[in-house]
């Protein structure tokens, strides 16, 4: 007779149409009994039309049945929201009182940087708007689900994403909404799709310190906030609002990142700071909080986010961004 741990394991490795990531990964797996030679399982069915539905439990049933001592499985589906199932550990906010800061370029980064060391991570662009993370990761399929729930479009390294320009006729269509659209939907990028388990969730969002940003502090259990700045005097000022925002929203600050720090020039082997003087150790002092990265004019960099290449993107940053951001958000691991 097999274990409920055996049947786990064999529902691990039948992958979800569109998503590239297991029945148990995508926490579908509700309910395991096994008596005698006979299994029940229950699966959810968040998300899944009835195509999915039967192709998933035609591959869930010839799994389990390779197990030793199985000769007859039953596979129900329950509903169940995708609110019910997502099971996530941390979810940062990325955020910034000014535009143009690279709030998008960082989130991808964490999430490269935290994919890397073989966390799940998925992206929510909260950017509405101004919706560029698909772009950045080459991404133009269009999100599949059903009434139930929508499933996230995966990266090439297993990153989910969930954008407003994955749902769009074409990337280039305006969304003109008013605020309260803006917020509605993304809360049900939030509540309606089907993340499953994730060690980390990045949240990409829009500047300022209006609807977008108030909604998912409001709404979205943020373990901590990343605040993004460049160089400038100005933005530095800015930026400050979404510290102060942050704060009287009782959401730790985990840490600071400079982008646009400086350019590096290999020919002459010298850091040049086109924006002034590096503020990131000042900025971090006046947040009490770390400097999480201080990130170069990269041309190399802007190439890849405009070939939807960012997960190439390789340097000694990668890794101790990573370090430092698993440091901030979870200091007992």
């Amino acid at each position: 007779m097999p274990s409920e741990q055996q049947v786990r394991e064999s529902l691990d490795t039948v992958m979800l149409p569109g998503v590239i990531r297991s029945l148990v990964a995508m926490n579908l797996v509700r309910e395991i009994e096994v008596s005698g030679k006979a299994v029940k399982i229950s699966l959810a069915s968040a998300a899944l039309d009835d195509t999915a539905q039967e192709w998933v439990k035609a591959r869930a049933k010839s799994a389990v049945e390779k197990l030793d001592g199985v000769n007859d499985v039953n596979i129900e589906f329950v509903e169940a929201k995708p609110a019910e199932l997502n099971q996530i550990k941390h979810v940062i906010a990325v955020m910034s009182g000014k535009g143009g800061v690279g709030k998008s370029l960082v989130s991808s980064l964490m999430a490269v940087a935290l994919r890397r060391q073989d966390h799940e991570v998925g992206i929510l662009d909260a950017d509405i708007t101004g919706s560029s993370i698909a772009r950045m990761f080459g991404i133009i399929a269009r999100p599949s689900g059903s009434e139930s729930g929508i499933l996230p479009v995966v990266s090439r390294s297993g990153i989910e994403l969930m954008s407003m320009n994955l749902l769009l006729p074409n990337e280039e269509s305006a969304v003109i909404w008013r605020g309260p659209l803006l917020s509605q939907a993304i809360t049900q990028f939030w509540e309606d799709v089907l993340w499953g388990r994730l060690d980390y969730l990045i949240v990409d969002l829009p500047p300022g310190t209006a609807d977008a940003p108030l909604t998912v502090l409001q709404k979205v259990p943020v373990s901590g906030v990343v605040i993004v700045f460049t160089p400038q005097e100005l933005t530095a000022m800015i930026v400050r609002k979404a510290v102060d925002m942050a704060k009287k929203m009782d959401k730790p600050v985990i840490g600071v990142v400079e982008n646009m720090s400086y350019l590096y020039v290999a020919e002459i082997d010298r850091k040049i700071e086109l924006f002034g003087r590096s503020k990131g150790e000042e900025m971090a002092q006046a947040v009490q909080a770390p400097l999480l990265a201080s990130l170069p004019v990269d041309p190399e960099l802007a190439k890849m986010c405009d070939d939807g290449d960012i997960e190439r993107y390789d340097s000694d940053i990668m890794s101790s961004f990573a370090e430092s951001l698993r440091r901030s958000v979870a200091p007992e691991v």
